[in-house]
């Protein structure tokens, strides 16, 4: 239950617990608290025996500790069933965000690393210019597609 208490602030607690309650009075709020624990799992461990109960033999079974998400995901990763390992070691994130980065920037993703820092644009746009100087002299500035009522 105190798994992650250290001996450093089991120490402190104590300490803290004497100063707060008294060297006589302690005993007594230990028995009290240890007496509330017990009647709180009393209780809970007849909650879980009634729900099983009324969930019948279909889930003889089930475990209360799969309704923790972390612990369902933990049981379902260790089964294994839909090959989800395999599906997880096969995805590299790093490789598949590099990718989608030289798409956005119009390089091919092969010839991205042997391209030395002294390459054109690689497809890049300059948004600086006017389409009359980009070669769009033909077109208005304000050209817009038409609208399409079924796209909305």
């Amino acid at each position: 239950m105190f798994n992650d208490i250290g001996a450093l602030e089991l120490v402190t607690l104590v300490v803290l617990a004497v100063l707060v309650f008294g060297p006589d009075k302690l005993p007594k709020v230990i028995q009290d608290v240890t007496r509330t624990i017990r009647k709180i799992r009393e209780f809970s461990d007849s909650a879980k025996q009634d729900i099983r109960q009324e969930l019948g033999p279909e889930f003889k079974d089930f475990e209360f500790e799969d309704l923790n998400p972390r612990t369902f995901i933990r049981k379902q990763l260790d089964n294994d069933e839909l090959g989800l390992k395999e599906l997880r070691n096969g995805f590299d994130l790093k490789k598949e965000m590099a990718e989608v980065t030289d798409a956005v920037h119009g390089r091919d993703s092969d010839s991205s690393s042997s391209k030395s820092s002294g390459s054109s644009g690689g497809g890049r746009i300059d948004m600086s210019k006017k389409p009359e100087e980009s070669g769009q002299a033909g077109k208005p500035a304000d050209d817009r597609p038409p609208y399409d009522a079924d796209a909305t």
